[in-house]
């Protein structure tokens, strides 16, 4: 067990490091090659910064990926569908980082990339258990387990609007499943590999993305997410349901947001994915809180959810549910008291609305 520490460790540490450098050279490619974040006050516009940024950070997090796997991953049918689906997030990432690419087109490659994971991995979700009945999806397991995929691919991408939001999150992910994979002893599979090579490369881009940010992920950024659907289905060990449910409950912040976030603009009569400033972190920024403080909110929020995954695995599920409803009280009151769902105070949403005007129009000025 000392040993498979060290290890593990060493993996971290190294990518860490790698991921540290890197994005310093990310930083001056971005710039060179005109990637660039820039502010502006454009309606539903997501991002509050007050100076240009380089992009390309998600390219950085891949390249060190990419160089722990040439370290520490072991070459298989499964792990080359990651490399390749990889590849395909990040070089769509990229083209839409230098010339905006349409949603529709962003999703059908996605969508390819799911498949290479899904018919040439073979990674599958392709039966579930759950109060002692269990469902087949049989020829349905490909169309579920690609739209799955999709998902968490995007999922990220959505919630990515301060300082420091993504990485962490997704940091907090894998940090989880490693954990939950040492008390199940399955060091050295692949799941921990990826886990292990994701989590130290994602904390050298943190280092960098965290509030005041010198390196945006930019639409790379979905690489961390498509990873995140690719840990799930690995980690998803036997039929029974609460093996699928406790990964997926590690990103309930994300998960949550976008689907309110989608509830919140079908009662506006817009379109799901329009984009909006009323995010959860959009919320937390109304009540007065400064980035940092609204970014270290939700990474407590969602160490709550990692918390009770952890506790629900290995130490005693009744904590673990104990958590779980502290969480749902939390939501309650959150969804009761922001217009983070509707707009029945005004006083709240107009108090969001100037807020966030007056940093707009900070932005803008300089």
């Amino acid at each position: 067990m000392k040993y498979q520490l060290l290890s593990a460790s060493r993996i971290v540490l190294v990518t860490f490091v790698f991921s540290t450098i890197v994005m310093f050279l990310m930083r001056k490619v971005a710039i060179h090659i005109n990637a660039i974040d820039r502010p502006t006050s454009a309606e539903g516009n997501r991002h509050i910064h007050k100076k240009e940024t380089p992009k390309l950070g998600g390219l950085g997090i891949f390249l060190a990926f990419l160089f722990g796997y040439i370290l520490f991953g072991e070459q298989s049918i499964r792990m080359n569908s990651v490399l390749i689906g990889s590849f395909i997030i990040i070089l769509i990432g990229m083209v839409d980082d230098l010339n905006p690419v349409k949603a529709k087109y962003r999703f059908l490659v996605h969508i390819i990339a799911a498949m290479v994971i899904v018919f040439y991995g073979g990674i599958l979700l392709d039966n579930i258990s759950a109060f002692g009945l269990s469902v087949n999806f049989g020829i349905l397991s490909y169309p579920i387990t690609i739209l799955f995929l999709v998902a968490c691919t995007d999922i990220i991408d959505l919630i990515d609007g301060l300082d420091g939001l993504s990485g962490g999150i997704c940091s907090i992910f894998y940090l989880t499943i490693a954990i939950i994979g040492f008390y199940q002893g399955r060091y050295g599979t692949l799941v921990m590999t990826l886990t292990l090579i994701m989590l130290g490369s994602t904390l050298g881009f943190l280092v960098h993305n965290f509030h005041p940010a010198k390196i945006f992920a930019g639409d790379c950024v979905t690489f961390m997410g498509f990873i995140i659907g690719v840990i799930t289905l690995l980690e998803f060990k036997g039929p029974a349901l609460i093996s699928f449910f406790v990964p997926i409950t590690i990103l309930g912040i994300p998960i949550l947001d976008t689907l309110f976030a989608i509830i919140r603009r079908l009662l506006k009569g817009q379109p799901p994915f329009h984009a909006d400033k009323e995010h959860l972190h959009h919320q937390l920024l109304g009540m007065n809180f400064s980035q940092t403080v609204t970014v270290l909110i939700i990474y407590g929020i969602n160490l709550l959810f990692a918390a009770a995954s952890i506790c629900f695995t290995i130490i005693d599920p009744i904590i673990g549910e104990i958590i779980y409803i502290i969480i749902f009280i939390i939501v309650i009151w959150f969804v009761l008291h922001t217009t983070i769902i509707s707009e029945k105070n005004p006083k709240i949403t107009e108090k969001i609305k100037n807020k966030l005007t007056r940093k707009m129009k900070k932005n803008t000025v300089k």
